[in-house]
């Protein structure tokens, strides 16, 4: 084991995406350690949230990150130098052609923090939790597709809230993979959202094939909260990891699609 959690081992091959979750109840240590591989505009960015659970998400995300990375690519975690496509979706600097490039995106939301890694292959991953009370039908209308606000409001009430999440979560993880972020209009493309649907993209606009070159996954992290991950190509299979500072717990994963499996105590 590798400090801070990591197993000596862990590589990411191109067949697989890993998701890794940590949750905010970590040792103020930890914190501190994670707070001091970061760079200085991610550190100052930091300091600006005005609470303390957004600064620890950043924290959290940037750094296990940062330590999943270095790693990976055998750099130092707090050596890592990022730069940003036209959208602002980082990337590793100078980490090889696309063979070797090595994907990453982060998300958090409550007590859930993720970090997706895919090898030569774009990837993104998005979590929310599911509360209640958010005018969902409102959010709906301003963002959903014509065709996705149509089976959202065929379901009945007390299945529209998970809907909703689902959809939302599928959409998020999506645009987030491109590149292009809010950029890509969350109308232009329709994802499954039924009960029980298989998380796919059902159609894309303007171009019909993109719908072919991506595949999406919903993920099982925890009661109360939704998310998927998004991923370039196919043939991959999801590998889940519960992050502990002081050990690690590898959950169960498989050839794709596979649902994420419950973490080894």
């Amino acid at each position: 084991m590798t400090p801070l959690g990591l197993p000596a081992e862990f590589q990411v091959s191109a067949d697989e995406v890993h998701v890794w979750r940590a949750g905010l109840n970590q040792a103020p240590g930890t914190l501190l350690r994670l707070a001091g591989i970061l760079a200085a505009d991610e550190r100052e960015r930091a300091d600006r949230f005005v609470f303390a659970d957004d600064r620890t998400r950043h924290v959290l995300g940037r750094g296990l990150a940062r330590l999943l990375l270095g790693h990976c690519l055998g750099v130092p975690a707090d050596a890592l130098v990022f730069e940003h496509n036209a959208f602002g979706k980082p990337c590793v600097a100078g980490a090889g052609g696309a063979a070797e490039r090595l994907e990453f995106s982060i998300s958090h939301s409550g007590d859930v923090v993720l970090v997706a890694l895919a090898r030569a292959r774009r990837v993104g991953v998005d979590v929310e939790r599911a509360q209640a009370g958010r005018g969902i039908d409102g959010i709906a209308g301003r963002f959903f597709s014509a065709a996705e606000c149509a089976a959202l409001a065929s379901l009945a009430p007390a299945s529209r809230q998970d809907a909703f999440f689902t959809c939302w979560t599928r959409k998020e993880a999506y645009i987030k993979a491109t590149g292009q972020g809010l950029s890509l209009a969350l109308a232009s493309f329709d994802v499954a959202l039924a009960p029980g649907a298989p998380a796919r993209l059902l159609a894309t606009r303007p171009d019909a094939g993109e719908r072919e070159r991506w595949t999406l996954q919903d993920l099982d992290v925890g009661e109360g909260y939704k998310a998927a991950v998004a991923v370039e190509g196919s043939g991959w299979r999801l590998v889940s990891w519960t992050w502990d500072p002081f050990g690690c717990a590898r959950a169960a994963g498989g050839n794709h699609p596979v649902p994420e499996g419950s973490a080894v105590p």
